[in-house]
């Protein structure tokens, strides 16, 4: 008999697949082969506790790839320094990693949230062709947005 889960693994599949999401068919592909191998019991735990680091690590790695190449050096950085682009793309950087760092909280400690902002960003990986950090950015949005509402329900306004 087949689980729910992997029912619900397989409509993720689906869902890669009609969108042309090669990201979302391997990572349920690859998820599917260690439940089925047996590699799940083993692999899965590890995955869940460090699979956002070593995910942010490695994507922080691919940021850097220009820098440690030499395609980008200080002689860009002190004329990116000169456009106001810059300094909203700095500001953004900054405001995003604080907003992200709630989300890592709210993923790691509110799975009924996390099942939500999983199936959302699946939805917008699988159907517009959008980029599956969403998990970490939404959770960190929606942390803010709950702080806020918690704040303003305390004072009464």
């Amino acid at each position: 008999m087949i689980s729910q889960a992997t029912v619900f693994m397989l409509i993720l599949l689906a869902i890669g697949v009609i969108g042309k999401n090669q990201t979302l068919v391997i990572a349920v592909a690859a998820l599917l082969l260690m439940k089925w191998t047996g590699l799940g019991d083993k692999t899965f735990p590890f995955l869940q506790a460090k699979g956002i680091p070593i995910a942010v690590t490695i994507l922080t790695i691919s940021v850097l790839i220009p820098i440690v190449t030499g395609e980008i050096g200080f002689k860009q950085l002190g004329g990116a320094v000169k456009s106001y682009y810059a300094w909203i793309a700095l500001a953004s950087g900054i405001f995003v990693a604080l907003i992200a760092k709630g989300g890592v909280e709210l993923l790691q400690n509110d799975p009924h949230i996390t099942a939500f902002l999983v199936i959302g960003t699946i939805l917008a990986v699988g159907f517009f062709n959008g980029v599956a950090v969403g998990p970490l950015i939404g959770a960190g949005i929606a942390y803010a947005v709950m702080r806020a509402v918690e704040f303003f329900s305390s004072t009464g306004v």
